[in-house]
């Protein structure tokens, strides 16, 4: 990445990075383990962000 990345851009990514995680232990627990996966995961390098 470039060593000065615009803020917005910035913002963008990092929500990226927040949306990306795995589903809560809690809610796999809640749900009788019926929900395991996050439909919307996504890895960094098989998948490309439009920022």
């Amino acid at each position: 990445m470039a060593r000065n990345v615009p803020h917005p851009k910035k913002l963008r990514m990092a929500k990226a990075a927040r949306r990306t995680r795995g589903v809560p232990t809690w809610v796999v627990m809640k749900t009788s383990g019926k929900v395991r996966q996050h439909p919307k995961r996504r890895h960094w390098q098989r998948n490309n962000l439009k920022v």
